[in-house]
């Protein structure tokens, strides 16, 4: 075995590494953690303490994490799961093939509506987020910038609750944007560059959406919104503080970012467009920063670069210049 960290030689059955002592299996902690917290959450205490009380055979037992864990343990001992106030309603068969989209339609199922998913701060900041952009650029328009933004942060949204992990419904922020607000702790930089990565590639569906409408209509406001939505997109994906290309470039290592940045580049150089150069140098800046993960991820480059290069594609197809907005 190797440490992820100093890449130095590891014993079997150790658990930390002799040279860096680095937790060996750290990654099934951040797991196993993520989930008993979800329990807790949920009442499930039980299987919140048999989550914590696994974790123990990942930890040396003279670390603070172990004490910790053997207080937890302690402390939900003889706390009962709550009675359930009935048997849950079966789901349907054909919503288990529904994948990331089932949440969100069980709520429906149940009969709840639509309304249901949305609380009055999510409802009301949608509102006066439509009624802001509605003013300045057109009712039309306003509302279906509002509904792309609303897709992008229910992208974010269902991956997280498919996940099992806790979230609150989009909250708008007129001029700013929306965020959705959950809890990330003892979730992997893999998991958390899966979550942010989610939302462009479902505001990438919702433009291509918009394209699709634009080429059977003709209609000048689609192709507006297309390029609006893929806009905005894009700049999402700036690796740089809390945008959703800062959170995903954490699970890259520099060799990776390098590549993000020079594909952003080759997009400037065909597309003209200028919000690439943006993504190019905030690759760069994460060139110099100390925030390299010990085991990045192929997998978030290449979801990164895929989504980058579609929705270049969206704005090489619609006509206008920028970010599309009416004048």
């Amino acid at each position: 075995m190797e440490c992820r960290r100093c890449f130095g030689p590891i014993e079997p059955e150790a658990l930390t590494c002799p040279r860096c002592h680095a937790l060996v299996y750290q990654s099934e902690l951040d797991r196993l953690k993520a989930d008993a917290l979800v329990c807790e959450k949920e009442g499930r205490f039980g299987a919140a303490r048999a989550t914590w009380t696994r974790m123990l055979d990942y930890l040396p037992p003279d670390t603070k994490q172990s004490s910790w864990l053997v207080h937890r343990i302690g402390e939900l001992q003889g706390v009962e799961d709550p009675e359930p106030a009935g048997a849950p309603a079966a789901a349907p068969s054909w919503l288990a093939k529904l994948g990331p989209l089932a949440p969100i339609l069980l709520i429906l199922f149940k009969g709840k509506g639509l309304l249901a998913l949305f609380n009055a701060k999510s409802l009301l900041s949608l509102g006066v987020f439509v009624g802001f952009y509605g003013s300045e650029f057109g009712w039309a328009f306003g509302a279906g910038f509002a509904l792309l933004i609303l897709i992008h942060e229910m992208g974010h949204y269902v991956d997280i609750r498919r996940r099992g992990l806790p979230a609150d419904m989009p909250v708008f922020l007129p001029g700013l944007g929306a965020f959705v607000r959950w809890r990330a702790l003892g979730v992997s930089e893999v998991v958390r560059a899966e979550v942010s990565l989610a939302g462009p590639a479902a505001g990438l569906l919702a433009a291509w959406g918009c394209v699709a409408i634009w080429a059977i209509t003709g209609s000048p406001l689609w192709a507006a919104l297309a390029r609006s939505g893929a806009w905005l997109n894009i700049l999402n994906l700036v690796p740089v503080w809390a945008l959703d290309g800062g959170q995903a470039a954490r699970s890259l290592d520099k060799s990776q970012r390098a590549a993000i940045g020079s594909l952003a580049v080759v997009l400037w150089l065909l597309l003209g467009e200028a919000v690439f150069v943006l993504v190019a140098g905030g690759a760069l800046w994460r060139l110099f920063t100390r925030d390299v993960p010990a085991a990045p991820s192929t997998r978030i480059t290449l979801r990164f670069a895929a989504i980058l290069v579609f929705l270049g594609l969206v704005m090489w197809l619609v006509p206008g210049a920028g970010a599309g907005v009416p004048d």
